[in-house]
This record gives C-alpha cells, structure tokens and sequence, in this order.
C-alpha cells in the first residue's frame, strides 16, 4: 500500500509559487530579500544595534543555507504596500516510516516585522507551508509566540523533547562562562580567580557518581565526522518515523553543523563493546573552560546509560565547566542518576502530518527528532554574526 497516498487524500497538485491575498503574497525565499530578511532576523533574535557588515554575515550565511542547494523552500511574505512582512526559515529533509518514504520540512526562524505586519505574516506563512508537498512539518525550537501560532494549526507538541538539560561540573566556571557569553566584553581574568575558589569550595558535590553502566568490557573513544556518519543511521534503526539520509547528504550536514561557532569546535564519541561494535555515538561543541553543547546523541538498545556517560566523561575530559543538551524520553531515565543536572524549558518541539499512521508514530514517541532533525546546528541558532 502506499501510505502517502491512502492517508493524504486526492493526489497532490503542484503549489503556485506566488500566494496572494488581501493581505499580500506569500512566495518562495529570493536573494534580493536577504538583506532585508538578515536585518529582520538580527532584530528579532539578536537584539542590538544593527551593523553593515553583521548583515551581510548573517544574509550570506542563509543564502548558503536556504538558497545554495537549488529551489528555495525558505518562505517570505510581501505586505500589500511591497515592504517584508515576516519570514519562515524551512529546510527540506527526508524521512521514512517503517519503509516508505516521506518528505519532511524542518521549520527555523519564524518572525514578523512588527513595523510592517498586522498579525497576517505569521498564519499566512504557515498556511502556504502547509499547502506544499510536505508530508510533515517539524520544529525544534518554537519560542513560545510561534507555539501560539501553531497549537491551532494541530501541530503535536512534544513536551519531553521541549526540555533542556544541564550537567554541572564546574559550577563557579560555569557561571562565569555564562556571563562571558552574555557580555563579552567582561573581563574573563577578573571572573577565573572567583570560579577556581568557588569550585574548590564545592569539593566533591558535583563529582560524577559512580554508574551502574560502567563496566571493564564497555570502552569509550573518539571518532571523526565519518566515522560518526556511518554509524548514526544504525544505531536510529528502532524508531518507525526517522531519517532517510542518501548519497553522502550527512556527511554534508555535519559539515555545516561544524560551522557553528559559539560553543567550540565540534567533537565525536562513541560508545564500544570488547568486540569493538559501537553500541552509541554523540557530538557536541566544547572548548576548555566553555560550557559543552550537546548536538546529537544515540544509542541502541538498552546502552543509553554507558553512552550517556561516554558523552559527561568527555566533556569532563575536555576541561568543560558543565554540558548541556536536548532532552529525549529514552535517556531521561539515566539522567537522574547523575548529580547537579538541571532541567528547563528550551524550546517547542513539534510535528503536524495529515497521515494518521505519522501523527500515532508522534504521539506513541517513536520519532528520531531534534539534533541533526532540527535547526539548532545552523549558526542562526547562536551564533552572533558581525563580531570578530
């Protein structure tokens, strides 16, 4: 049976490329609106005095991001007097569920310039999206104005996955990293002397506990972007709805997520058996004395707890103050087992489908989502374009 077709109703028609309404057009991102949607962008998300040259930074990065693999997918929305009314960053991937294959949109930057729009952008730029050839739409990183926008629309919510956690280790390093990156203008050799003596003071109070996971047989070690690629796809093999990545497409991707710069160079790890089969894998970005980002981490079976402590020992290793990373239900349980981990809400994590065999595969959690499935490894999702 083709599932796409049994769900999805009469066969899909081609959508005009140019949506107009009373309230102006909605059509596909161009070059001639970078500038202006970099500008929208770094107002909206960044928050300070805009700048020349962190524009045109910020608009050739997401031409190479929306417009340099072909056909744009990326959506702008034009008012009726010709100005930008809002923006939905979309990237295309594929999936598949239990073998057959699905076209998927991965939704990033969502705004409206508030100086132009009449609250029409928002659900005009969701509507035309959800006309298209898409089988589902995703996102990882909703802020809670764009969950406004999209509760309405049937979009899934999925609330383990809206979770961030935090593994402190060093907590007076950690609190100054933090306020590094917020000014960073604030001098780090004033900070350091304060963190060392606050961390001596915490002894052994964030020292890792000893894991059950641990064992003799179970060996951890450091893997290139290749070696990480080739791996992947197996160890995601138990999920029905994941990804279907073809022809060298996640070398690719791993490529661009090393371009994000904010947290540190991007790092692999795997997790080993004494046959030497890899039993989980992770990335994430780190530096000594920065705070680790956790990118992607997996595992088959039940090997999450040694995978997960492959993932604290190496941040550890690497001299990191603490990790953070996106939560999913089948790690959850090996992350009370550790001390000074934290968790809040980072941001929504949701999918829309019109087949009801995506939404019960959603809604029963057997979905490989977030990470490399995302928008939080492009640069738009921290990085702060126009600085050094």
């Amino acid at each position: 049976m083709d599932l796409v077709s049994a769900n999805a109703g009469p066969e899909k028609v081609a959508a005009p490329s140019v949506h107009e309404s009373q309230h102006g057009s909605v059509r596909p991102l161009a070059a001639g609106d970078l500038e202006r949607v970099a500008a929208l962008f770094l107002t909206k998300f960044r928050h300070r005095r805009l700048r020349d040259h962190a524009i045109a930074q910020t608009a050739e990065y997401m031409k190479q991001l929306y417009l340099d693999g072909g056909e744009s997918n990326a959506l702008v929305q034009i008012n009726p007097q010709g100005s930008l009314g809002g923006f939905l960053g979309v990237l295309r991937a594929r999936y598949e569920l239990n073998g057959t294959a699905l076209n998927a949109a991965i939704i990033g930057p969502f705004m409206a310039d508030p100086g132009t729009d009449h609250g029409w952008a928002g659900p005009q730029l969701l509507r035309v999206l959800h006309q298209g050839e898409f089988d589902l739409q995703l996102t990882d990183s909703a802020n809670r104005t764009s969950l406004a926008f999209a509760r309405p629309m049937k979009y899934q919510l999925l609330p383990v996955h809206c979770l961030e956690w935090t593994c402190v280790f060093q907590p007076g390093a950690m609190a100054a990293a933090v306020l590094q990156r917020k000014w960073p203008g604030l001098a780090r050799l004033a900070l350091s002397p304060c963190a060392r003596a606050f961390d001596a003071l915490a002894g052994r109070r964030f020292e890792p506990p000893v894991q059950a996971s641990s064992s003799r047989r179970i060996h951890h070690k450091r893997v290139d972007a290749a070696q990480f690629a080739e791996q992947l796809p197996a160890l995601m093999s138990d999920y029905a709805l994941r990804p279907s990545w073809k022809d060298g497409e996640l070398p690719r991707l791993l490529a661009l997520a090393a371009e994000k710069r904010a947290d540190g160079p991007l790092h692999f790890g795997g997790t080993y058996d004494e046959a030497g089969k890899m039993l989980g894998c992770h990335a994430f970005y780190g530096r000594a004395g920065g705070i680790a980002n956790l990118l992607q981490v997996q595992a088959s079976g039940p090997h999450w707890g040694a995978t997960l402590d492959g993932v604290i020992a190496a941040a550890r290793e690497m001299g990191c103050a603490g990790i953070i990373g996106q939560t999913q239900g089948r790690f959850l349980p090996q992350l009370f087992g550790y001390n000074g981990v934290f968790f809040r809400y980072a941001g929504g994590t949701m999918v829309r489908s019109r087949i009801a065999e995506v939404t019960e595969a959603v809604r029963s959690g057997d979905i490989f989502i977030g990470g490399l499935m995302g928008d939080r490894w492009t640069r738009l999702s921290s990085d702060d374009f126009g600085r050094a």
